[in-house]
């Protein structure tokens, strides 16, 4: 293996065993997938060493923000947590700033917007994975985790509670997963969203119908 295989291998070990145990809605098999977005989108453009790195590395927070019920980030404790694991990385110092970067902004919350290409295509990378047929089942199954309803026609979904039993798969497509396909970053990302996006909406037309007992 030559120098790049070697050090995906290292980080991908090192991934696998940090998100043991993270509810299934965003363990391995979510990191994976995004692995192998960045790893389609990023050639030619992208630092590939930076790039994979960070898509292996950026959910290792998530256990942090679950467990909080969503009062941290878990964007900024991924960051923060793989810092030391990063710097003992065979990598140059502009390279390691991009990936402690590309995690932080990842869910690109507040400031913390990304800036280099790299940092980029992880956030649409992570975006696609949360819309279409497989973000509609992590939906649910995230609901499910949490103890949620299949559905509560009887709220609003802007009053729902995050982390509550009304933080429903409808409520998140509503809220957050409709919005992503005008938030994606490069062009790639977009077209990519297009499809994704129009899968969910006749999803959820014919949730609500079947759900109501109209079909």
């Amino acid at each position: 293996m030559d120098r790049s295989e070697l050090l995906e291998e290292k980080v991908k070990k090192i991934a696998q065993d940090l998100l043991k145990g993270s509810m299934r809605s965003h363990n391995w098999d979510h990191t994976a997938r995004v692995v192998e977005l960045c790893r389609r989108m990023g050639r030619p453009m992208a630092d590939m060493d930076v790039l994979l790195t960070a898509a292996y590395l950026h959910d290792i927070g998530r256990d942090d923000q679950d467990s909080s019920k969503g009062f941290l980030c878990h964007a900024k404790e991924g960051a923060r947590i793989a810092l030391p694991i990063v710097n003992q990385l065979p990598l140059s110092e502009e390279q390691r700033e991009n990936i402690i970067h590309s995690i932080r902004t990842h869910r690109f919350r507040g400031s913390h917007i990304p800036e280099t290409i790299e940092a980029k295509l992880l956030y649409d990378a992570d975006k696609l994975d949360a819309i279409g047929a497989v973000g509609i089942a992590r939906a649910f199954l995230f609901a499910g985790e949490l103890g949620a309803r299949l559905h509560n026609p009887d709220i609003r979904v802007e009053d729902a509670m995050e982390y509550s039993e009304d933080d429903t798969g409808y409520r998140e497509y509503r809220l957050k997963l409709c919005k992503i396909k005008e938030r994606l970053l490069t062009d790639e990302g977009k077209k990519m969203a297009l499809g994704r996006h129009l899968f969910m909406e006749s999803f959820f037309v014919q949730f609500l119908k079947e759900y109501k007992g109209e079909i």
